[in-house]
């Protein structure tokens, strides 16, 4: 009987990779599903942290669980690859070590560390990333766990790209003046202020909900033809500065306040508000009644129909208004407010406040019962409008015995700021109220 031996062969790694010894290139062990699993425990931890009470509800602690848990992925990666697979990831150490660390000194220390690390994290995130794709074109040889690691390196490479983008542009901001305007101290931040023309009474428009100044380019120059005239942008937005305090139709109604008195602009003042900007419209002239002369409602919100006790006060978030907050001005950091539209990160983190503190805003617009026989225009768009709306509009201009509601036939919400044929309307409109305060007589 003859026995024929079996001749082992070996099969040398590409050049350039260093496989395991004994690894087999297609994969044993289930690598992929192990990726994928890591990946995903990193991301539920991270949502898990970053909602966590023991985390506080700020920018730097929620991105710290957020860093923390895709740590926890990371780390699960290399600690159960070399336990369950003979494909061992120990690079995954390294981006569980480097987001630990920043996580960790994030809770310790809070904003003022992440103030340097706006600066620091950049760099080193791209080079993470670019050492991470060497070591896993060596040591993984499963096309279906790279097929899922290589999009999420993308990601963190163009992370790094954005953050140090929005980081220099940032800087460079803080350090520039406006061309036409001045920045005024409204207490802990500075709004941006814009005021044309001559005669009274003065005009002070207010933008819609995420606008700026610059959204009223088209009306602003025509009312200036005929008296004084003002915009601004709210904090965050435009060349304001960010607040420290939640932003809501009261405490908006108080910055505006004090900016006018600051920038000795005399009152009282017509006020002009589009969309959400009209609520703020209602809740100034509820608070300081004596400093209005009229209004204008430019297709505005409609405040709440059954206003609450304390609707002139300002609002105190909870908990996950704080935390959705602190996570858009995370998200910011990384550059994406220009892909959504807006000019930065503290744009965007204005914006979506503005709109989840929009609940109280309506609220506090109620605030407003009667304007008694000063003038109030309200301006509706003639297309486009849920159903309600118009009617809605008929209750607002109510609040005043002196009142012109006009339906802007073709124009919709946003074209009569923007088309200017309709923002015309929208100027006519104003410049209605201010001839009807001047000569004390009512609306035609």
């Amino acid at each position: 009987m003859m026995i024929l031996g079996a001749q082992k062969t070996t099969v040398a790694a590409p050049k350039g990779q260093d496989y395991p010894p004994g690894s087999d290139p297609a994969g044993k062990g289930h690598i992929g599903w192990l990726v994928a699993g890591a990946l995903m425990v990193g991301v539920v931890a991270a949502l898990l942290l970053a909602a966590a009470p023991f985390i506080p509800a700020t920018e730097s602690g929620v991105t710290a669980g957020i860093l923390l848990g895709f740590a926890l992925g990371w780390a699960l990666l290399a600690v159960l690859s070399v336990r369950f697979t003979d494909q061992p990831q120990k690079w995954a150490l390294g981006p569980a070590l480097f987001m630990g660390l920043g996580g960790l000194l994030l809770v310790v220390f809070g904003a003022p560390l992440q103030e340097v690390l706006a600066w620091l994290w950049p760099p080193a995130l791209l080079v993470l990333g670019v050492w991470m794709i060497v070591r896993i074109r060596r040591q993984l040889p499963s096309r279906s766990a790279r097929a899922l690691l290589y999009p999420v390196i993308a990601l963190l490479v163009i992370a790094s790209l954005a953050s140090g983008y929005e980081t220099v542009r940032g800087a460079a901001t803080a350090g520039a003046t406006p061309g036409h305007g001045r920045l005024i101290d409204v207490g802990g931040h500075r709004l941006y202020l814009d005021c044309t023309g001559s005669g009274s009474p003065t005009v002070v428009l207010e933008p819609g909900a995420g606008l700026t100044s610059s959204s009223l380019a088209l009306i602003a120059p025509k009312v200036a033809q005929d008296t004084r005239v003002c915009v601004y942008d709210r904090a965050g937005r435009g060349w304001s500065e960010p607040a420290t305090v939640p932003q809501d139709g009261a405490q908006i109604a108080n910055d505006l306040h004090t900016l006018l008195q600051r920038a000795n602009e005399p009152g009282p003042y017509v006020l002009a508000g589009h969309s959400l900007g009209g609520l703020y419209a209602l809740t100034f002239a509820a608070r300081y009644p004596g400093e209005v002369a009229g209004l204008v409602l430019v297709d505005s919100t409609a405040p709440a129909l059954d206003p609450g006790p304390s609707t002139a006060e300002p609002a105190r978030p909870n908990d996950t208004t704080h935390r959705l907050s602190a996570l858009i001005a995370a998200a910011g950091r990384l550059g994406i407010g220009p892909l959504l539209g807006v000019e930065s990160g503290n744009h965007l983190r204005s914006t979506v406040d503005e709109y989840l503190l929009a609940g109280s805003s309506v609220q506090q617009g109620a605030a407003l019962r009667t304007l008694a026989d000063k003038p109030l225009v309200v301006l509706t768009a003639g297309s486009g409008t849920r159903p309600g709306w118009t009617e809605s509009h008929d209750a607002l201009a109510t609040l005043s015995t002196n009142n012109l509601h006009r339906v802007v036939d073709g124009a919709t919400h946003g074209s009569l700021l923007d088309d200017d044929q309709d923002a015309a309307e929208t100027a006519r409109g104003i410049l209605d109220a201010v001839t009807a305060v001047r000569n004390e007589a009512g609306l035609q």
